[in-house]
């Protein structure tokens, strides 16, 4: 049991004492409680306090183990019970106040102590044990049960209002909603315009009257995306949208979102208050069944199967209830009582040429509010009803829930254009269908959004019209279209057959050629020396296609020869470079040896840097230092000055970084440099001036040869001087980061992004060519 131990703020005691103090003086163990008296009392404090007539007739009960005391401030002296009135419950007390010397909940004791002097009172906590806890249980009715079986609910953000889910994955979704994971749920949502009390009947409808979703006196709406809550009650996740006809920057998003939540709902009540039913209700839940039926579908039976769940997801939309409070008109139906509600809505959607034929059912729940508070107990028992209905929606895991939401909201996302929103529907096809517009006619995309993701193409119904800039034609062999197959075909430089060098020859000789995989060669450009006929007049046909934004054009120059001659001779001069390497560096080592200074230690002794101890590779360059002779590396000798004692003056020469420091230093008489030490210092000025002009003619050379590579690329090549990192690891290329082109899609990459090798028959490189890591995973021929 609780504590009763006096603190300065709270205290604890094993076992309850007497409250009274009238005979035993705190000390003795409570056997009593007497409602009358508003306290505990022993056995002595009780028989002297009821020895008089008037207070024999006290109510009073023998404390159990585990008992707690209710709270005096909810229960008044005549039995009347304030703010438990509300709760429909008398609250058990938290504290006791040792100066007021009365028993209080947690709002009551927040209500009455929280300021002034009061705040200061000495108190002692009670903790109820699970015997009184069980045994107000068993107390309570089935309606108190329920209360308090949803006094711990709280609300949280699920999707915001630029569509992004807040939940991290299927795991934090089951924690918020604090449910377990085996547990079969339905979701039940809410519309309506804004300023409709939508959170306000959420929460007297699932969960009597507390604030699990916020309400607000305010104008600005106080509920923006889509928050969610979990009834214990009913076993059903209650989401809250945003209100229709509120202030937004994203309406479209917006009103996309609110089909993503009926989509996943199995009942949406539809609330509004107007005093007769407006054609927005009608043409809102007309246009969310065909937007339903026509998206929506597709996508939960696709969902299905790639998410591989156990429960399918019902291709038949939720059951509607519209929820209709009325002040001072009659409710739907009630001057003609013979006529169903439900009928009159149905010839409303006929006149309107709406026809909300997703939904499984329409239902009518009206209520006239002559005087607040709204009677919500109508809905009540109808959302009840039809949650216990089973034969269209079943109830379903949380983790199934998360998975369509989260499906739907990968598929259909993004932003909406404004010159794409259209304001005659309230769910237009721009807001679920793919954005991109043909470049060349101008027509869009009439697949769902973020199709590319899965592979498939951009499809568009219209034709479409021939532009130069795009050249957006394709070549179908003639003589496979006569035999019922259709076969594209591309002009190139040489054929399938030919080894690269003979195709190059062949090409110079006789053009371009147009291949066909079943016919062979049907096309050679320069076959005759005079009356070569155009293509498309003799074996081609040429159909037009669409230019989608991202794609490359259709019959770009696909004759790569020039960019095949250059990467022949690249590949030759790379082998004889690498080839003789060695011998290169041998030589120069010993040529450079010759004409050192005396006091230069030789090359061939140089293993490693004299300061830094860094072991020198084949490809590192030594350096020696001009004042003491020894052998570094470029970081360790990079610094200048004149050693005129050495007779290098009076420009600046290499020295390393202790001679740098040590400027000041003379070197003896016999040290300095002999006359035949002096001729071979000018042989070895001169060696160096030689290597620098060599130097210089080198990288002039380059210059030229980056011109050559530009003008040999083929057209869909991204040039090089746009091409400042690489396409996939983007690393920014530099003099010991080369570009490397991709054969099949013509980005930039490093080499390591782009050592795979394989043909691309589209492009014209019918052998093996350097293709990017992407297009290397594409399945087929590329």
């Amino acid at each position: 049991m609780s504590a009763h131990t006096q603190t300065v703020e709270k205290g604890q005691n094993t076992t309850l004492l007497c409250q009274e103090s009238y005979v035993c003086s705190g000390t003795d163990e409570a056997i009593f409680e007497c409602d009358e008296c508003r306290s505990l009392q022993c056995q002595r404090c009780e028989e002297e306090l009821h020895q008089p007539e008037r207070l024999r007739n006290h109510e009073r009960t023998r404390i159990r183990p585990g008992h707690v005391p209710y709270c005096d401030s909810c229960k008044g002296a005549n039995g009347n019970i304030m703010h438990a009135s509300m709760t429909g419950s008398r609250q058990i007390a938290a504290v006791r106040c040792q100066v007021c010397k009365i028993n209080l909940c947690v709002e009551c004791q927040k209500r009455t102590h929280a300021g002034g002097n009061r705040r200061k009172h000495p108190v002692t906590v009670y903790h109820a044990g699970k015997a009184q806890e069980q045994e107000e249980e068993e107390g309570m009715d089935e309606d108190t049960k329920r209360r308090k079986m949803t006094e711990k609910v709280v609300s949280f953000l699920l999707v915001d209002e630029t569509e992004e889910i807040q939940v991290r994955n299927e795991e934090d979704f089951i924690k918020k909603l604090d449910c377990s994971p085996d547990q079969h749920l339905k979701v039940v949502s809410i519309f309506g315009n804004t300023g409709d009390g939508k959170s306000h009947t959420l929460n007297h409808t699932f969960f009597y009257g507390r604030e699990v979703f916020k309400t607000s006196p305010a104008q600005e709406s106080c509920t923006v995306g889509v928050w969610a809550a979990y009834d214990p009650v009913r076993k059903v996740v209650v989401i809250d949208t945003e209100g229709l006809l509120g202030a937004t920057v994203n309406l479209s998003q917006r009103t996309r979102l609110l089909l993503k939540v009926l989509a996943i709902s199995d009942l949406v009540i539809y609330r509004t208050r107007a005093d007769r039913l407006h054609n927005d209700l009608f043409k809102f839940l007309g246009d969310a069944s065909e937007a339903y039926l026509k998206h929506f579908t597709k996508e939960l039976k696709a969902t299905t199967a790639r998410c591989g769940l156990d429960v399918p997801l019902s291709t038949l939309g939720p059951g509607v209830i519209i929820f209709h409070e009325t002040v001072y008109t009659k409710l739907l139906g009630s001057d003609h009582p013979s006529e169903v509600p439900e009928k009159l809505i149905q010839d409303r959607f006929r006149k309107l040429s709406c026809f909300p034929e997703a939904f499984s059912s329409i239902h009518y729940k009206g209520t006239r509010t002559y005087n607040p508070p709204t009677d919500f107990s109508g809905l009540r028992r109808a959302v009840e009803q039809q949650l216990e209905n089973n034969t269209t929606r079943s109830p379903r895991q949380p983790g199934v829930i998360y998975k369509a939401l989260k499906a739907l909201s990968d598929r259909f996302s993004g932003e909406i254009p404004d010159d794409q929103m259209a304001h005659s529907s309230f769910f237009p096809d721009e807001y679920f269908t793919c954005s991109s517009v043909c470049l060349s006619c101008g027509c869009g995309c009439k697949k769902s959004m973020n199709h590319a993701k899965e592979g498939v193409p951009h499809e568009s119904k219209s034709r479409c019209r021939y532009s130069h800039q795009y050249d957006n034609r394709v070549y179908t062999c003639k003589a496979c279209y006569e035999r019922g197959m259709e076969v594209s075909v591309v002009p190139k430089t040489s054929a399938s057959t030919d080894s690269p060098w003979l195709g190059l020859a062949k090409y110079a000789w006789s053009g371009y050629v147009i291949e066909c995989p079943n016919c062979g060669v049907v096309y050679r450009s320069r076959q005759y020396w005079f009356g070569n006929q155009d293509p498309v007049n003799t074996v081609v046909r040429t159909e037009i296609e669409h230019v989608w934004p991202g794609t490359d054009g259709f019959l770009k120059d696909n004759n790569n020869a020039a960019q095949r001659l250059l990467d022949g001779m690249n590949f030759m001069a790379q082998s004889v470079s690498e080839l003789s390497l060695g011998p290169t560096k041998a030589v120069t080592s010993w040529l450079t040896d010759q004409i050192a200074p005396a006091y230069w230690r030789p090359n061939s002794q140089i293993l490693s840097c004299k300061k830094c101890n860094t072991p020198f590779k084949d490809n590192d360059t030594k350096h020696h230092c001009r004042a003491c002779g020894e052998g570094f590396c470029d970081g360790c000798s990079s610094k200048t000055r004149p050693v005129p004692e050495r007779g290098w003056g009076p420009a600046p020469v290499r020295v390393c970084d202790n001679c740098y420091d040590n400027r000041g230093i003379q070197l003896d008489v016999a040290e300095l440099p002999s006359d035949e030490e002096g001729g071979t210092l000018i042989a070895r000025k001169v060696g160096e001036a030689v290597q620098n002009t060599l130097g210089a003619v080198v990288t002039a050379m380059d210059i030229p040869l980056g011109l050559v590579k530009d003008a040999a690329r083929p057209a869909y090549w991204v040039p090089d001087h746009e091409i400042l990192h690489c396409h996939n690891c983007r690393k920014e290329f530099s003099i010991k980061l080369s570009k490397h082109h991709c054969r099949a899609c013509g980005q930039g990459f490093c080499d390591e992004c782009s050592h795979d090798r394989r043909a691309v028959p589209s492009r014209g490189w019918d052998h093996p060519v350097r293709v990017c890591f992407n297009c290397n995973k594409k399945p087929g021929d590329l």
